[in-house]
C-alpha cells in the first residue's frame, strides 16, 4: 500500500458517508462546557465515543480527572509503535459553546446536523468535532494502507477549552514526561480563505480587563446640575480615546512590539484573507497604519471596547450617570511582555491624567502569545508534505488571529507547534448557525491523510533524530 492508497481511502470515508455518520453522532452529544448541567455529556462524549473510536485504532486510553476540581475530564491515548520512533503529541477539545438553540434558524438544531449545500449546520461542527474528527478519519485510513502508524502518537482530548482549558496546565504540568514529544501536531481555527490549505505555528494572546469611573453613588438631574458634575461615560470614553486612535491604533507604547521581522512580513506577504459568503468586507482604514490587512491580525495587536456602560442605555433619564464601565480586550503577540499589559495601561493613562479610571482583570483567563519561526526545520517539513497533497504551496500563518492554550504546548512542553486548520472565517464559530463547509473537510482529510503518512516515513524520523 502506498500514500495515494491512504489518501484514496479518505476520500472514499468522505464520499461514502463515513465521516458523516461520525460527525453526526458527536454532534448529537451536547458538551456544553459552560453549563454545569451538561457534566454527563462531557462524560459520554470521553468515554462512549471517543474511546471506543481509539481503541480501534490500537490506542490505549485513559480518563484523567482535571487537577481542578469543577472542571471536566480529559482523555489521554497513546499508540506507542517503537520506543526509538519519532513521537508526535496531538490535542483537541470535546466541549463546544452553549448551543443557543431558539436563536438558530428554522429548521436546524446545535445538536443535529443539517445539510444545506454544501454547509453542514450544528454545533462543534467547526469548533472543533468536525475538525479533530478529520484527524480521526484520516489517521483511521492511514492504519488500513500501512497496517500501523509508523510513528508514536500521543494524543490529549481536553472538555474545557470554551472555558479556558482549566486544568489543561497543571495536568501538563504535572504529566510533562509522560507527553515528551518530538512534534506537536493539531488543527483548529480558520483558513485563510476557504480553498487555501493553511498552516499557522502559534496563536495570538489574549487578555480581557475591565475599566471603570464610580464618582458617586447615585444620578443628579442633568439640568440642575449639568455643567457642574463630572460626567463618567464622557471621562470614559476620552480614557478609551487615549489607548486607541480614532481608526484603531493603538497608543500605549508598550502594547507595539518590535516582533513584525522582515521573516514575518515575508511569509505572510502574500496571504489573502477571505472570510467566504457572508463575511463582513474588511475596513481597510482600520488598524495600525502601514501594515497589510494580513499583517494586522496575524502580526500585531488589537485592541478592543467589548461591552461599554454608562446609565441606563434601555430607559435613559435626564440624569448625570454616577458611574461608567467598559470591558476591553487585548490581542497580543511576541514581544509583548504579558506580566507589564496592565501595568503598562495604568501608566499610560496616569500620563494622561487619567489616574480615576480603575483597571480591573478579568475573571476569563488570559492565554499567552506563541510563534515558531517559519524557518523551523518541521515546518518545512509540514509545508512539503501538504503542498504535495494540495498540489500548492499552503499559507503560512506565524499565528493565528485568535488565541489558543498553545503556550502550554510550546512552551511547557516545549514542542514544535504545527496546526492545520480545517474551517474557514465565515463559519459562524461561537454563534448560532455554526457549520463546516463540505469541500473543505474533504480536502482537509486528504491533506491529514497525506501527512499522517509522511510522519511514519524516514525522513520524519530523520528530522527527529536530528532535533
Amino acid at each position: 500500500m502506498s500514500r495515494s492508497d491512504a489518501i484514496a481511502r479518505a476520500e472514499r470515508y468522505f464520499d461514502d458517508g463515513g465521516y458523516l455518520a461520525d460527525l453526526e453522532r458527536r454532534i448529537a452529544i451536547p458538551t456544553e462546557s459552560q453549563n454545569p448541567e451538561r457534566r454527563t455529556a462531557l462524560e459520554d462524549y470521553l468515554e462512549r465515543e471517543m474511546r471506543p473510536t481509539l481503541e480501534r485504532m490500537g490506542f490505549v486510553c485513559e480518563k484523567m480527572q482535571n487537577p481542578q476540581a469543577d472542571a471536566g475530564p480529559f482523555l489521554y491515548a497513546e499508540r506507542i509503535e517503537r520506543a526509538d520512533a519519532l513521537t508526535v503529541f496531538s490535542y483537541a477539545h470535546g466541549d463546544v459553546i452553549r448551543g443557543q438553540d431558539a436563536q438558530w434558524a428554522e429548521g436546524r438544531s446545535p445538536w443535529r446536523i443539517t445539510r444545506e449545500g454544501e454547509r453542514w449546520y450544528g454545533r462543534g461542527t467547526a469548533d472543533n468535532k468536525g475538525q479533530h474528527s478529520i484527524n480521526l478519519g484520516a489517521l483511521a485510513c492511514v492504519l488500513e494502507a500501512r497496517g500501523g502508524f509508523g510513528f508514536n502518537l500521543k494524543l490529549l482530548i481536553e472538555t474545557g477549552e470554551e472555558t479556558g482549558s482549566p486544568g489543561l496546565r497543571a495536568l501538563c504540568e504535572r504529566e510533562q514526561a509522560r507527553f515528551r514529544a518530538d512534534l506537536f501536531v493539531a488543527s483548529d481555527g480558520p483558513r485563510v480563505a476557504p480553498d487555501q490549505p493553511t498552516l499557522f505555528l502559534g496563536s495570538r494572546g489574549v487578555l480581557n480587563f475591565e475599566l471603570s469611573i464610580e464618582h458617586r453613588a447615585g444620578g443628579h438631574h442633568s439640568g440642575n446640575w449639568g455643567g457642574l458634575l463630572a460626567n463618567p461615560g464622557i471621562q470614559l470614553a476620552h480614557a478609551i480615546a487615549c489607548i486607541v486612535s480614532p481608526r484603531g491604533e493603538i497608543r500605549v507604547p508598550e502594547w507595539r512590539p518590535e516582533s513584525l521581522t522582515d521573516a514575518v512580513r515575508a511569509v505572510i506577504s502574500d496571504v489573502r484573507i477571505d472570510g467566504g459568503p457572508g463575511a463582513p468586507p474588511i475596513d481597510r482604514n482600520w488598524g495600525e497604519p502601514g501594515l497589510s490587512p494580513a499583517e494586522r491580525v496575524y502580526g500585531w495587536p488589537s485592541f478592543e471596547v467589548l461591552a461599554f456602560r454608562t446609565g441606563d442605555p434601555d430607559r435613559p433619564v435626564n440624569a448625570i450617570p454616577p458611574r461608567a464601565h467598559a470591558v476591553c480586550q487585548l490581542r497580543t503577540v511576541v514581544g509583548i511582555e504579558p506580566d507589564d499589559i496592565l501595568p503598562a495601561l495604568r501608566r499610560h493613562l496616569d500620563r494622561n491624567d487619567f489616574s480615576i479610571v480603575r483597571i480591573t482583570p478579568s475573571r476569563d483567563p488570559a492565554m499567552a502569545a506563541t510563534r515558531l519561526e517559519p524557518d523551523h526545520p518541521w515546518v518545512q517539513w509540514a509545508v512539503e508534505s501538504i503542498a504535495r497533497t494540495a498540489g500548492h504551496e499552503p499559507a503560512i500563518l506565524p499565528n493565528l488571529g485568535g488565541s489558543l492554550p498553545n503556550d502550554v504546548f510550546a512552551e511547557l512542553l516545549g514542542l514544535p507547534t504545527v496546526w492545520v486548520p480545517h474551517s474557514y472565517a465565515g463559519c459562524s464559530q461561537h454563534a448560532p448557525n455554526e457549520h463546516l463547509l463540505a469541500p473543505l473537510a474533504r480536502d482537509g482529510l486528504r491533506l491529514m491523510a497525506g501527512l499522517w503518512w509522511d510522519l511514519g516515513e524516514p525522513a520524519a524520523q530523520r528530522l527527529a533524530d536530528r532535533d
